[in-house]
């Protein structure tokens, strides 16, 4: 032990002393060693095999396993999430001339965001879901290459959401569909900015919201004029969209009014004779988060676009991609979590305070199993939903699933994640506020699912409106979930609860109440489904009474070292 004194008493006054004569032998050489007392990076973990909950959920989907740990090493690659760090570190930058005075509209990306690009087109995630690639299950595993694939880097999903999601639109117009599809479904990444038609690989986009109206796009004052012969082969476009989605992309799902209403467009960056649309971007959006990836502000000067779907039907038309949107938000914030929480676990595994690591601490294990409980629960539903959103076409009582917990889901998982990933920041004390770690990217990026596609009250909402033109089939959801949940936990009392507000004058009052009641008996039903042996855990620390609030305040008892381990496996 050292025993020189740092302070030395002078005059009656205290004084510092020499540096030299703070530090003993022993303390400086443990100070040259940066790491001491750190925890180790995070990297070069195989993110799938690491995460029992999701391994567990492919293999009751009967995915390819040997498939998706080769995807989780490559998305838990230390060079992997490094380009996720460097990517945000340097945003894109949006050039609207060029040094001639033309007008280019060019948004330019760094490196780091291109790399991440290639990798997750290369993975499928933007197409996947479509092409009969990944039998039997190509909604559920496109999801856990979404869900890893975030972990890495969540802002490049933007583009790749919905490229995948904008194939369900363009259904309703098989015609344009096929033309695209092809360049679309291609595995290459190609971001030159040349006519779609000449390029290996598209993406696409969507503007939607006006500054008028925002959620409400029947407001929506863009106009669309047909031009060419009597069949209107095309319109061209004048107006704007306050949030254009990934400005770098081929083409933008768009609505417009037209003569007959609310119409959604396919509009492409190139004409057809090859010169550039009529897109002129006024600026990036300066984000809290979600730095890598570019939104814009866009006016449209009778720019070319081609009809999807029939005219008037704009928000039918664009229904199904909504959906798809919708499921990714909560397939992405799950894996947000995810990540966060394993970085607080590899944190509190090796760091010591107190002469005892922090995971064998009571309050610290309290705290961490219980995120760990919730992931468990979240992974289970979204996945079980994931399951629904492919049996829905030929299964009635999935498609009634479907419509009902979509919204709800979205709701629950999304509105989590920024607590869930808070707290794991705060495992990390100081450190986890700085930005030379990810947390603080991490946390800045958690409330955008859960504006993007609806916020909560829209979120909430729907879920009233889908009961209301489906109410039969929402009750019978509902009575086969709680059916299904009480083998773990009774139910009963919340889902009749449930059911009177929705039947009640008060039901779009407390239209949260019943959007986050349904999702949990969806969770907690969704844990039984998966035979967890935390189901019951989940219901009587989720469901039961009035619960407090924060993370660490249930009584989790012995299934503290469960939950961690399978949170994040050695």
């Amino acid at each position: 032990m050292c025993k020189r004194r740092a302070i030395q008493a002078i005059g009656g006054r205290l004084a510092a002393a020499p540096l030299t004569d703070q530090i003993c032998p022993m303390s400086a050489g443990l100070l040259e060693d940066a790491s001491f007392n750190q925890s180790p990076n995070f990297g070069d973990v195989d993110l799938f095999n690491a995460d029992r909950p999701l391994v567990d959920a492919a293999r009751r989907a009967g995915l390819d396993l040997a498939d998706l740990s080769t995807c989780g090493k490559d998305y838990g690659a230390a060079e992997t999430l490094d380009l996720g760090r460097v990517a945000n570190e340097n945003p894109p930058k949006l050039r609207i001339m060029d040094g001639r005075g033309n007008r280019i509209d060019l948004v330019e990306f760094h490196p780091a965001y291109h790399a991440m690009m290639a990798k997750s087109i290369g993975h499928g995630i933007h197409a996947s879901a479509h092409d009969g690639s990944d039998k039997p299950a190509p909604v559920s595993t496109r999801a856990v290459r979404l869900y890893l694939a975030t972990q890495a880097e969540s802002g490049h999903m933007c583009p790749v959401t919905m490229t995948h999601a904008c194939i369900g639109a363009l259904r309703s117009e098989p015609a344009l569909l096929a033309k695209w599809l092809p360049k679309i479904q291609t595995r290459t990444y190609d971001p030159r900015p040349l006519p779609w038609w000449e390029k290996n690989g598209v993406t696409l986009g969507m503007g939607m919201t006006e500054r008028q109206g925002g959620t409400d796009v029947r407001a929506n004052i863009t106009q669309a004029t047909a031009h060419g012969d009597p069949t209107g082969d095309h319109v061209e476009i004048t107006g704007h969209k306050w949030f254009m989605s990934a400005p770098m992309c081929d083409a933008f799902l768009v609505l417009a009014q037209a003569e007959g209403g609310l119409t959604c467009y396919l509009m492409p960056r190139y004409r057809p004779d090859g010169s550039q649309n009529s897109i002129r971007f006024q600026r990036l959006k300066d984000k809290l988060g979600n730095k890598s990836n570019a939104s814009s502000e866009v006016e449209f000067h009778a720019a070319y676009a081609e009809r999807v779907g029939p005219e008037g039907a704009g928000v039918r038309t664009i229904i199904e991609m909504v959906n798809l949107t919708r499921l990714d938000c909560a397939i992405a914030s799950a894996g947000q979590m995810r990540i966060a929480l394993s970085q607080a676990l590899n944190h509190i595994r090796h760091r010591s305070v107190f002469q005892r690591r922090l995971v064998d601490q009571p309050s610290m294990r309290a705290t961490v199993a219980d995120l760990a409980l919730e992931l468990e629960a979240q992974i289970a539903l979204v996945f079980r939903l994931c399951r629904a959103s492919e049996r829905a076409a030929s299964d009635a009582a999935e498609a009634a699933y479907v419509r009902l917990l979509t919204p709800a889901v979205k709701f629950l998982v999304c509105k989590t994640t920024p607590q869930v990933v808070y707290e794991s920041l705060e495992c990390l004390g100081g450190n986890g506020y700085t930005e030379d770690l990810p947390l603080a990217r991490y946390f800045r990026e958690s409330p955008l699912n859960a504006i993007w596609e609806g916020s909560g009250n829209v979120m909430a909402l729907d879920v009233l409106r889908a009961a209301a033109r489906h109410p039969d089939q929402a009750m019978a959801t509902v009575s086969g979930l709680a059916k299904t949940a009480s083998a773990a936990f009774n139910v009963a009392p919340l889902a009749e609860t449930l059911a009177t507000v929705l039947r009640s004058g008060e039901a779009e009052r407390r239209a949260r109440f019943l959007c986050e009641g349904f999702a949990k008996i969806a969770a907690l039903a969704a844990l039984v489904d998966a035979k967890s042996e935390f189901a019951a855990l989940y219901g009587d620390t989720r469901l039961s009474g009035a619960k407090l609030a924060q993370f660490g305040t249930a009584d989790l008892g012995s299934a503290e070292q469960a939950l961690m381990d399978r949170a994040l496996t050695t």
